[in-house]
């Protein structure tokens, strides 16, 4: 079995489809999974569509047609006739989409984000399944949410690994090629759950894993696997090998090819991830598996923007020690926010930290009642993997600096932008 995963950049409009067709041409489709995000812009498009729901009820049915008009332009260029049936399946998800707000009594944000969000994944591979049969691509459209089984922390669930490779061994007993969805899974009670925001990557590690997969192949609009995100950094330089324990670094500090969770299920059973260019597949990519070198051995930058400092010392001057520290991450832990990088000192605690979830406000009321605390809001994190001197200076120039560590592979330095 071998794992393909296209990304929404890669199936963004009709030429991306009928390129991954392409694609699919040159790898092979026998025995294949192929796992598929939402098209282009999509689940940018179905957020505001929640917002609506939420602020503007008057606006939601446009925001939904909106979201449909644009899959209808991409379905009129792949399909000529328009009776085909896939332009009746599509409709018929938006139909569902319309009648769950409808019904909906959850004042739940996150349950609600899951029912809709995932509209995205099923809408995009619904045409791609239909498109690929109509080119004699022969394959079974999945839906992911019968097979992958998670509880029910919505937007970012936890897998049922027992129930999920039972379910996936059971459902992918054909030669033929699969398509399903990446991000989207389901919880005990069938409600959709979804796996965190660029999920899909997972999932297709999640397939790969209950299927002992020969390997992963993540496409993407990039070479591969870069030392630095070209949109922030020049002179990016493609990475032809690392390791499974290099590239789960890189996405713990937040390189944003791979998702932090994929590399797991992966390195258990030593499945090979490729990462290549949809653009270019013939060209070799990235390797990450088990014992391979950082190939070239060159610094690897990584970037989070929009980050908030929140320095908390004692009222009364007194060490902050275990006890306050445990307290600390009790708020932090009920407040869902994720913590980059930690740095204290006897009588300070200082947390970098993600506001993923708007709970930022709720989490500084509740430390207030008991410490001082002040706030740093816009700053940006700089990791450095294999840093040099120069590399350092770099980042550092025309910056104001707020922290610094420094260990033997790898510095993060917080910083305000410039002007701020």
């Amino acid at each position: 079995m071998q794992i393909l995963k296209f990304g929404g950049a890669s199936v963004k409009d009709a030429q991306g489809v009928k390129n991954l067709e392409k694609v699919l041409k040159i790898t092979g489709t026998t025995e294949t999974i192929v796992v598929v995000s939402a098209m282009g812009k999509t689940t940018n498009a179905l957020e505001k569509v929640i917002d609506h729901y939420y602020h503007s009820k008057h606006k939601l049915q446009s925001s939904i047609q909106e979201v449909q008009k644009y899959h209808n332009a991409i379905l009129l260029e792949l399909f000529e006739n328009e009776t085909h049936v896939v332009f009746k399946t599509v409709s018929k998800l938006f139909q569902e989409l319309t009648a769950f707000f409808k019904r909906n009594k959850s004042p739940d944000y996150n349950f609600v984000y899951d029912q809709t969000i995932g509209y995205g994944e099923l809408v995009s591979t619904t045409i791609i399944s239909y498109y690929l049969n109509q080119k004699a691509v022969k394959n079974n459209w999945l839906d992911a949410r019968e097979v992958i089984k998670t509880n029910r922390n919505y937007r970012n669930a936890k897998i049922d690994w027992n129930s999920t490779q039972a379910k996936i061994k059971k459902a992918v007993n054909s030669k033929n090629c699969i398509v399903t969805q990446g991000f989207i899974a389901s919880d005990a009670n069938n409600f959709t759950t979804t796996l965190g925001r660029e999920g899909s990557d997972y999932s297709a590690a999640i397939f790969a894993y209950c299927t002992n997969a020969k390997n992963v192949c993540v496409w993407k609009d990039v070479p591969g696997i870069l030392n630095a995100d070209p949109r922030y950094f020049d002179n990016a330089t493609l990475l032809r090998s690392l390791s499974y324990e290099e590239a789960i670094e890189l996405s713990y500090y937040g390189a944003s090819v791979i998702h932090p969770k994929t590399l797991q299920p992966l390195q258990r059973k030593e499945i090979p991830l490729f990462v290549k260019s949809f653009l270019k597949p013939e060209q070799a990519g990235t390797q990450v598996g088990k014992g391979l070198q950082l190939t070239p051995n060159i610094p690897c930058y990584i970037l989070r923007e929009n980050q908030i400092l929140i320095s908390i010392s004692s009222l009364d001057f007194s060490y902050i020690v275990e006890e306050n520290i445990s307290q600390i991450f009790k708020l932090l832990h009920s407040c869902r926010m994720k913590v980059h990088l930690i740095q204290n000192s006897a009588i300070s605690f200082t947390v970098c930290v993600e506001n993923n979830f708007d709970n930022l406000e709720i989490l500084l009321l509740q430390l207030k009642a008991k410490y001082k605390v002040s706030v740093d809001k816009g700053v940006n994190i700089f990791t450095l993997r294999h840093h040099t001197t120069e590399a350092i200076d770099e980042i550092e120039k025309n910056k104001t600096v707020l922290i610094k560590q420094i260990t033997p592979k790898t510095v993060q330095i917080v910083t305000k932008p410039p002007n701020t």
